[in-house]
């Protein structure tokens, strides 16, 4: 292994605050039987919890994606071979798509595809479930279990209720721990959405065999810019500088900005497009240490940036994807704009554009860290 162990994970990358809490390293450890690592906070990196039990095998320190062990095995298997395919990643085609599914397309967030799909291979029995966000209050996600469309409409995008269920909470986080789940569901085939950096400590596992690692049958990743955190202090700040009340907040949507769709006490609505340069102080420290805006390990990659609203940027990167998407597609679930060459090429220049961006922001976060 490595020669590292979790004390190494805590000095090298928890003490500079740039922990992902993807929550790999305590679903993955070889002791996990005996509880020797864990979340004792939710909102702040795994510590130890029975340390004399760690067997310092390196595995959680291999699979972190901030330490980048293993990084060249997994560009060699998805064959990056230039730095610059780092930035959008390998591909097999580009599509701007939608879910015929009316719930899905209501409830989703940009076009329903990902429901769609996940509820598409569930049908199929070709996988058993899958692990996905829920929204439990603005800004707020908790990862769960689903099996059937009725769990998958109730999970579905970011739309919330209006209610003072936010009010009492002393802090919110639009990133989700879903790494953990995996351990509850062993011996299931699984779908996981995921972010970056959860796809890649996944493809790190799966890369050194990790159980239960081979339950996860296919990679649904998510673009990302970045997540957000909220205490009591910045939350009412954030309410005040954006003329925004947490309590008015009926969906939330991330594209070329953070697009807040409030609802008042008349039924009307509005609209607001926060640009990510105004987002900073509210923006999740280690985030800033990622690089991968466009989930280039994943399956398939998502977003809503390049495409219309109500229509998601779908992008296939190995054969396994591409087949469930053209599987789809063929079933009539759901639809795909014919894209022409000067669209596709805008898209991909945009998509570029942003992880360009998310590059330069690690770069100098990296440099002010040292």
């Amino acid at each position: 292994m490595s020669g590292k162990s979790f004390q190494d994970l805590i000095d090298e990358v928890h003490s500079k605050g740039i922990c992902q809490m993807c929550g790999g390293c305590v679903s993955f450890c070889s002791s996990a039987e005996y509880g020797v690592i864990g979340f004792k906070d939710t909102n702040s990196p795994p510590e130890f919890i029975n340390k004399e039990n760690c067997l310092e095998c390196g595995i959680c320190y291999q699979i972190c994606p901030q330490t980048h062990v293993l990084d060249d095995n997994l560009n060699k298997n998805f064959n990056f071979l230039e730095e610059s395919s780092l930035l959008l990643g390998n591909y097999i085609e580009m599509y701007s798509s939608q879910t015929t599914d009316k719930d899905f397309l209501r409830l989703g967030t940009d076009g329903g595809v990902v429901n769609s799909l996940i509820n598409f291979l569930i049908e199929k029995k070709d996988i058993d479930g899958a692990i996905v966000a829920k929204s439990n209050a603005p800004f707020s996600r908790e990862a769960i279990f689903i099996n059937n469309r009725e769990s998958l409409i109730e999970a579905s995008g970011l739309m919330l209720e209006i209610s003072p269920q936010s009010e009492g909470i002393s802090q919110f986080c639009t990133y989700t721990q879903s790494l953990p789940k995996l351990s509850h569901y062993k011996f299931k085939k699984l779908a996981i959405v995921g972010t970056p950096c959860q796809i890649y400590t996944i493809r790190c596992m799966q890369d050194l065999g990790v159980t239960p690692s081979e339950n996860v049958e296919i990679c649904l990743g998510l673009f990302c810019y970045e997540n957000f955190i909220f205490d009591n202090n910045n939350k009412h700040q954030f309410e005040k500088n954006f003329n925004i009340q947490f309590q008015t907040i009926e969906r939330i949507n991330i594209k070329d900005s953070l697009i807040v769709k409030l609802k008042d006490s008349n039924g009307g609505r509005k609209v607001v497009k926060i640009p990510f340069h105004r987002l900073k102080e509210y923006v999740r420290p280690a985030c800033n240490a990622c690089s991968d805006f466009t989930n280039i390990y994943a399956d398939i990659s998502f977003g809503g940036l390049g495409s219309k609203d109500k229509f998601t940027t779908v992008i296939t990167r190995t054969g396994k994807g591409q087949k469930l998407f053209l599987k789809a597609l063929n079933s009539g679930i759901i639809t795909s704009v014919d894209l022409e060459e000067k669209k596709k090429n805008n898209i991909k220049a945009l998509v570029t554009q942003f992880a360009q961006s998310k590059k330069k922001r690690k770069e100098n976060y990296i440099n002010n860290l040292r």
